[in-house]
């Protein structure tokens, strides 16, 4: 097997206004990190990232997993001593999701909630498990994939680079075949599209330039909430006619220029439909007395409904939980755990962690993002335990 087309594109998106994404386009060795830490650090940390798999070639001569294992723990370690000696860096770590082609098998290499996946045949595969707290509530049954995808602290990842000394390095071999295409991507790109338009994307293009472009496109199209990151390449069989092939040099796409903007846009990124006007008859005005009627039911009416949002604000405002923040910590919020449309929270933090999800065990998380309503000092005293297990 060989290589004969490679593409990566990063973007912004339309809402973050710096890229904290990077990725690696070096054939055979391909990555992609989504950096996190807030001001710089994250995008601090991607570049670490990739930097070692550029740099790093003690373990050259290691099986393709062990290498991706060595450079990865490589790369953990450059951004853990920089966040360790570095006040402004601390905190910062990456995801990192990565792929070795050699010979007849592909590597893998992954840490985080960034993903590949293998097109083959026309069916789109996730090749890898995400590392983050819903994940982990799926994989124990407690939250459904649908609701996975709305859950407030969707992004809240489990495990990542340069938060530890050391960190789990997932890795895994799968023997390639002819025409396989492999896309590796930050979340930016899933927590806009499904699986079904992904695959219909790159199914549908005629080049993995093409399908780079067009997946960034749609995510952007379906909001651009996040930076959007894909790294693609596909394999063919040694005797293929090497003129119909793409060079092996990797390189960087230029974003393509924001598409139009639509009408209106729904959660899930389709047009909503204005439905055309009603045409209605023009109706007499009713009797006085019926109209005086009238208006008194009506304000009956809204004053019930004042008092039932009254009754449930006030509810909401001694109701707390456990939950992250989207830098990993631990956190006490106040609200209900529910996400409206357009960003719209329906919970506040009062309370901020030094501890990180990263420390906890899945069992620890499952039990401490149940989600239960309770009041903040309930909340807080749930939390006391593992602070202290954990302090210094």
């Amino acid at each position: 097997m060989k290589l004969v087309q490679v593409a990566g594109l990063t973007d912004p998106g339309r809402v973050r206004r710096r890229n904290e994404d990077a990725f690696v386009c070096a054939p055979p060795l391909f990555a992609v990190a989504d950096g996190m830490g807030g001001a710089q650090a994250g995008e601090v940390a991607s570049r670490l990232a990739a930097a070692a798999f550029h740099d790093f070639h003690e373990a050259d001569t290691l099986d393709p997993e062990a290498r991706l294992r060595s450079i990865i723990q490589e790369a953990n370690r450059r951004i853990y001593a920089r966040a360790s000696s570095d006040p402004h860096a601390s905190g910062m770590g990456t995801t990192i999701t990565a792929a070795l082609a050699s010979g007849a098998r592909v590597a893998v290499g992954h840490v985080g909630d960034s993903r590949a996946y293998l097109l083959r045949e026309g069916t789109l595969e996730q090749l890898t498990q995400d590392h983050s707290l819903v994940a982990d509530l799926v994989r124990s049954g407690r939250l459904t994939p649908e609701e996975a995808e709305i859950h407030p602290q969707r992004s809240v990842i489990t495990r990542a680079l340069g938060t530890d000394p050391a960190v789990v390095v997932d890795s895994f071999s799968l023997e390639a075949r002819d025409g396989d295409v492999y896309l590796l991507c930050s979340d930016g790109l899933t927590t806009m599209l499904g699986e079904e338009t992904v695959q219909r994307v790159m199914s549908e293009s005629s080049d993995l330039e093409q399908a780079a472009r067009a997946l960034v496109a749609a995510a952007n199209e379906s909001g651009g909430e996040d930076n959007i990151t894909v790294v693609l390449f596909t394999l063919a069989e040694a005797g293929e006619d090497e003129d119909t092939l793409s060079g092996l040099e990797g390189y960087r796409i230029e974003p393509p220029p924001p598409p139009p903007e639509p009408v209106e846009v729904d959660g899930g990124g389709d047009t909503v439909l204005r439905p055309l006007p009603v045409r209605t008859e023009m109706a007499l005005p009713p009797p006085q007395r019926r109209a005086g009627r009238l208006a008194l039911i009506v304000a009956g009416i809204l004053a019930l409904f004042a008092g039932i949002a009254a009754l449930a604000l006030w509810g909401l405002s001694r109701a707390h939980f456990v939950g992250a923040t989207d830098q990993g910590r631990l956190a006490v919020y106040q609200g209900v755990p529910w996400d409206l449309f357009s960003g719209a929270k329906l919970y506040r933090e009062t309370y901020v962690s030094r501890l990180l999800t990263s420390q906890l065990s899945p069992d620890e998380r499952r039990d401490l993002f149940d989600h239960d309503l309770m009041s903040e000092d309930d909340a807080r005293a749930r939390l006391a335990p593992y602070e202290e297990e954990a302090a210094p």
